[in-house]
């Protein structure tokens, strides 16, 4: 097996290794994932990028997390394949395809990418959830925390709209409220402070892959869930640990996610780093 190249990239910290198996598809367990994800024995990332072929759309995405599972979406990581592309000659728009999503990204004036995410599921069998509930106000009870709201973007989220997200043992509470029973499928755990009518501080345990810098789908959901508390107009700034993005979502219809992103370096994976052997 030949060395695979790679590039590393981030959108406000939130970081990730990108494949691109376009030309020559790369066959990619979950296990060579965590592998390639060990912040000492490989590369590390928040998610692993792998980039596809798509015979209807520019590309199709496929996202991994540290632990090897799949991630539905990734919003950062949408932004950041984004720039991949138009640095190699792609147009503006794109058209992205995750899973059963069909996603655009959009070079900025100013240099920033936006990626149309899809509208948010709200339904609890949808997002899914273990048992019919009204998802703007979860039935679960965590001693010190207000009622969580539960939206997906392609992947579940639970966001704790709270008075001080300083005061949150978030890498305490994350992995426990992770693999709640409502949460079947497991679930990203925001944490969300108002900070302003038009911002918002959020720190994020994301599912799979523990307490990121940023997290891309984790400010959509964050948004819609205190969008729909009435908390915040149609378009909010977000205050993440590592940078901030803007999300716009005017009640209904697809969310847009806007944010920075960087090129951190490039290299080979050695063939033992896939080798299922």
């Amino acid at each position: 097996m030949e060395p695979v190249p790679f590039e590393k990239m981030h959108g406000c910290g939130n970081d990730f290794v990108v494949l691109d198996g376009r030309r020559a598809p790369i066959a990619l367990t979950h296990e060579a994932a965590r592998r390639i994800g060990d912040r000492h024995r490989g590369v590390g990332f928040d998610q692993l990028l792998l980039i596809e072929r798509d015979d209807e759309a520019d590309a199709r995405l496929r996202f991994l997390n540290t632990d090897g599972s799949e991630s539905g979406a990734c919003g950062n990581g949408t932004r950041c394949v984004a720039r991949y592309l138009f640095d190699r000659g792609a147009p503006s728009p794109l058209r992205l395809v995750v899973g059963e999503r069909r996603l655009t990204a959009e070079l900025l004036p100013d240099g920033r990418i936006a990626v149309v995410m899809g509208e948010p599921v709200l339904d609890w069998q949808g997002i899914p959830l273990a048992e019919p509930c009204d998802t703007l106000e979860v039935p679960l009870d965590e001693p010190g925390l207000p009622r969580p709201v539960a939206v997906s973007m392609g992947n579940p989220h639970l966001v704790f709209l709270v008075p001080d997200v300083g005061a949150v043992d978030v890498a305490t509470l994350g992995p426990r409220l992770e693999h709640h029973p409502l949460l079947p499928e497991r679930g990203n755990i925001g944490f969300a402070q108002l900070l302003g009518p038009d911002r918002l501080r959020l720190r994020v345990f994301e599912r799979g892959a523990g307490l990121t810098l940023a997290c891309g789908s984790g400010s959509c959901a964050a948004m819609v869930a205190a969008r729909r508390r009435g908390l915040v107009g149609n378009r909010v700034r977000l205050v993440l640990d590592g940078g901030e993005v803007e999300v716009a979502w005017p009640g209904e219809g697809p969310v847009t996610l806007i944010g920075p992103t960087a090129r951190v370096f490039t290299g080979t994976l050695a063939p033992e780093l896939l080798d299922a052997g």
